[in-house]
């Protein structure tokens, strides 16, 4: 803990914030609750977790499926009563049913508070609570052997249940206790649902909830069949249904996603960073893609994550590849390591890391170091409002618009040269402005816009 809070205080010196990941969904069944709850109906815990007696035939209570594969339910053979966990059997889910969980959960917010941290990304935030009747979930008619023993089922007990926006309104009441002005702690809340369902998380005024409600959907909707058609129409949908007030956030990778640099390539994962960098809101970054770092090769007896283990057969579920450590140097751990690490180091890691793209003018990093200087400086890429444009075919244009200053975004996924040509003549052929970006790194100070490059992204100041 003097570690930890030695970490915090030089954070804060430095102008970081420092978030900790919050799992409340479960914990692991060697903790000392599910080690009392496991001691029988009578137990003082009993009720901190979620248990069920047999169905009928003596099988699962229900047929509600795990996230890493077969059902969701596990048989205590001492009592005879089965225990849910939406995860691992060694990770029992707990009962936030029972006002006792909510509250311990709570205490576990405040220490953490107590030791000035910044706030929490909650995990699996959505899953908190279950449908009350236990009730079978629909089948899915579309599960095939290729999808996940979790999609074999349409969720509508075991996920986005109502009294989950009740527990986390509470989780929002203690972060708003230890918030001051200047000093806001905030909540991140981890949730795969479609747009509909996904900005309820952020609560209302009365009742607010997450600050940002995690948005995957560039990684969901997008990253599998990425075009400018595709994401524009991602962007468009969420900022039309984000509510009044509230911030926007996007996501194109994280620790459960292969790396974007292997799903779309390294020229359209430029053009995906300037995105991410530019939209309105907040970018989440996942270590390692600012310097397009992609998927390591992951021998099977090397294979560690154990989603991948209990369905090997479902390339999705393998989630080592995006796991590999950081390469920062070309030495023999990549400057992560001295000895063998958890997952081996990705062989392109020597050429393919910080030390050398620290040197390299054009390279991905330098790109993302110089997109991050444009967000400080310009006031319409850190506030500004959004509009996207009609432009050509294979172009996502959009506007970044503040009381003072134009910006607009031409983002160019083909491998064609294009003419910039914008509806009613906004930024048409001919219209001058500053190049403050280019995906190449190759920028002139003031162009007439008329043509992009393939795979090519463009800032531009208007003049």
């Amino acid at each position: 803990m003097a570690d930890f809070d030695k970490l915090v205080a030089e954070a804060h010196k430095r102008a970081l914030k420092v978030i900790v990941d919050l799992v409340p969904n479960h914990t692991s069944d060697q903790h000392p609750w599910f080690q009392e709850s496991k001691q029988g109906p009578t137990s003082a815990k009993r009720d901190w977790y979620v248990w069920r007696d047999a169905a009928a035939d003596g099988g699962v209570p229900n047929n509600w499926p795990s996230y890493f594969g077969g059902p969701a339910w596990t048989l205590d053979p001492a009592s005879g009563q089965y225990f849910l966990h939406q995860f691992l059997p060694e990770q029992p889910d707990l009962n936030f049913r029972n006002p006792k969980v909510i509250e311990a959960m709570l205490d576990a917010m405040r220490f953490w508070l107590k030791r000035d941290i910044d706030g929490f990304r909650v995990d699996v935030i959505w899953l908190l609570v279950e449908a009350a009747d236990f009730g079978d979930e629909p089948e899915n008619r579309h599960w095939h052997k290729n999808l996940i023993d979790r999609a074999r089922t349409i969720h509508t007990k075991i996920e986005d249940q109502p009294e989950t926006h009740e527990v986390i309104q509470k989780m929002r009441k203690v972060l708003d206790q230890f918030s001051s002005p200047g000093f806001e702690r905030m909540m991140i809340g981890e949730i795969y649902l479609p747009y509909y369902q996904l900005i309820t998380y952020y609560g209302t005024k009365e009742k607010p909830e997450c600050h940002l409600p995690f948005n995957f959907h560039l990684i969901t909707d997008a990253l599998d069949n990425w075009n400018a058609a595709t994401v524009r129409k991602v962007v468009d949908e969420y900022m039309a249904i984000l509510p009044a007030g509230e911030s926007a956030n996007w996501v194109l990778g994280n620790h459960d996603q292969f790396r974007f640099g292997s799903r779309i390539g390294s020229e359209q994962a430029r053009i995906a960073t300037m995105l991410l960098l530019t939209l309105p809101g907040s970018p989440t970054w996942y270590y390692g893609d600012e310097i397009g770092m992609v998927n390591g090769v992951i021998p099977p007896n090397k294979i560690v994550d154990p989603r991948g283990l209990r369905q090997p057969e479902v390339i999705s579920e393998q989630r080592d590849p995006e796991r590999t450590p950081m390469q920062w140097n070309d030495t023999a751990y990549s400057g992560f390591s001295t000895v063998d690490t958890w997952l081996p180091v990705n062989a392109d890691s020597v050429e393919r890391n910080v030390q050398m793209q620290e040197q390299q003018k054009d390279s991905m990093l330098n790109l993302v170091k110089h997109l991050l200087r444009l967000r400080k400086e310009h006031q319409a890429l850190r506030s500004g409002t959004y509009a996207s444009i009609n432009s050509d075919a294979g172009i996502f244009a959009y506007s970044r618009e503040s009381a003072d200053q134009k910006i607009t975004v031409y983002l160019n996924f083909t491998n064609e040269t294009r003419v910039i040509d914008c509806e009613n003549g906004e930024n048409s052929k001919g219209s001058k402005g500053e190049v403050l970006a280019s995906t190449t790194m190759q920028v002139s100070k003031v162009v007439a816009a008329q043509t992009l490059k393939p795979f090519e992204g463009l800032i531009l100041l208007n003049s």
